[in-house]
């Protein structure tokens, strides 16, 4: 059976995304790849990322493949679309099923299937693909025992039981990493930073419960691999690869001070040495986890906040204290090491006092580095369903996506665009050494305060 995998996404096409350049690999699919491979199905992944939908499109006609697996999120989802419509309309591709998995689907099973995917994954992909793989090697899949899925069958939506989640991820397989060119993205990082990066898991699932957050694929579990076999991984990649650091993904890297222990103790044991950094949350960082974080090369931890209004981070259900996102952030960079932070406006309830409150954040706690945006709301989340009968407009589904989508705030959407670069310019003033050209960026403050102010009152 020929099986592709992909992810649609096309560097090229996004202007943004190309100015950032900080690309890294699909590991979503490639954990798939190697979990079929292990299973005895070969496949190939098609890496997107440095392609174009052109090469996609001549390596389908070209391949084939009797099933093609697409990881779908809100960056991949419009791209998703224009594959499952390039598939459809070619009889050459007539015998190929579509099967799409990732955060995108769980929450738009029907308009997926609709558009014409044959199968929507929901939840962890690994044990579901190679049930499906399984099913279609038979001359009449029975789907429908299959967990964790939604198909058509004629005209009716099927929809399976929820899969369980996979309790011992000791078992998977290491991404099949040599599937791709990792060099193209080191090379990419080096050109545009100065350094190349590599990113790794080590863990599945957030048992937090922000409200603005999707958890439609790993869920509110809390399941790692151990020290052990994650620094195994890093061996792997040290001997297989040359690269500068390591970005680990994990929603919050510190949850558990008894693994950061192991993990320290297993680099030490081993004598090696690696950079990397981390995200994580004020409140499993204490002065202990700073030591060990310096200790095993970590050279940058991102603290999530949010907002610098503790009013607003309840009403997220952060589930912590601002002045302790503040002080973590400064003891980040008491120890040595860069601190980040994210920020967002535009949630329900906030005012300009928030906002106002936020820059205050920002510039006591003065992150080396912060990104900031203005809210929105993904299906699925609580956030969702708190604004839903206040959106703005109906917009279509085909042609857009959750990032989209406004809802009714205190002020108009162009308030919050002025008030993000208010806070860009106000922080970079901050930060920069007083003379001429700093005055120039003061001014551009003044201007953009100046725009929020005929906002709020027209």
């Amino acid at each position: 059976m020929k099986i592709m995998l992909t992810h649609g996404y096309f560097l090229e096409e996004d202007a943004k995304e190309k100015q950032i350049m900080r690309p890294y690999p699909p590991l979503g699919i490639l954990y798939i790849s190697a979990w079929l491979e292990e299973n005895g199905f070969l496949n190939t992944v098609f890496d997107s990322t440095f392609q174009s939908m052109e090469k996609l499109h001549s390596s389908l006609l070209e391949q084939k493949p009797q099933l093609i697996g697409i990881y779908t999120n809100l960056m991949t989802k419009l791209n998703v679309l224009k594959i499952i419509q390039f598939i459809k309309s070619h009889e050459e591709l007539k015998n190929t099923r579509i099967i799409l998995g990732g955060p995108e689907v769980r929450n738009h099973k029907m308009k997926f299937l609709e558009y014409g995917a044959d199968v929507v994954v929901f939840g962890e992909g690994e044990e579901t693909m190679l049930e499906l793989v399984k099913a279609f090697a038979l001359d009449d899949p029975n789907l429908s025992e299959i967990p964790g899925i939604a198909f058509m069958n004629k005209d009716t939506v099927m929809v399976t039981s929820e899969r369980t989640l996979i309790r011992d991820v000791e078992r998977l397989p290491f991404p099949a990493r040599q599937k791709i060119d990792l060099q193209l993205y080191f090379n990419a990082w080096k050109q545009k930073h100065g350094i190349s990066m590599v990113n790794v898991s080590t863990m599945r699932g957030c048992p937090y419960s922000c409200k603005w957050c999707s958890r439609a694929v790993y869920g509110t579990s809390y399941r790692r691999r151990s020290a052990k076999l994650v620094v195994d991984e890093i061996e792997w990649l040290q001997s297989n690869y040359q690269f500068d650091m390591i970005w680990f993904v994990d929603d919050v890297f510190t949850i558990s001070h008894k693994w950061m222990q192991e993990f320290a103790e297993e680099i030490s044991r081993r004598q090696i040495k690696f950079a990397y950094e981390i995200i994580t949350r004020s409140d499993r960082v204490n002065e202990e986890m700073l030591m060990l974080l310096k200790k095993t090369g970590c050279s940058r931890v991102w603290i999530g906040a949010e907002s610098g209004s503790q009013k607003i981070i309840d009403a997220m259900d952060r589930r912590v204290k601002v002045g302790q996102v503040r002080e973590t952030i400064k003891m980040v960079k008491q120890y040595g090491m860069q601190a980040g932070t994210f920020i967002m406006l535009g949630y329900p309830g906030e005012d300009e006092s928030d906002i106002v409150e936020t820059l205050h954040h920002l510039k006591y706690s003065n992150p080396d580095l912060y990104t900031i945006t203005v809210a929105y709301p993904i299906k699925g989340t609580l956030l969702y369903q708190e604004v839903e009968n206040i959106f703005t407009e109906d917009l279509p589904w085909e042609s857009t996506t959750d990032r989209d989508i406004d809802f009714t705030r205190r002020y108009k959407r162009s308030y919050y665009n002025h008030a993000v670069n208010w806070i860009n310019h106000e922080m970079k003033y901050h930060q920069s050494e007083k003379n001429w050209k700093s005055l120039v960026v003061k001014l551009r403050a003044l201007k953009a305060r100046s725009k929020m102010w005929l906002d709020k009152m027209g």
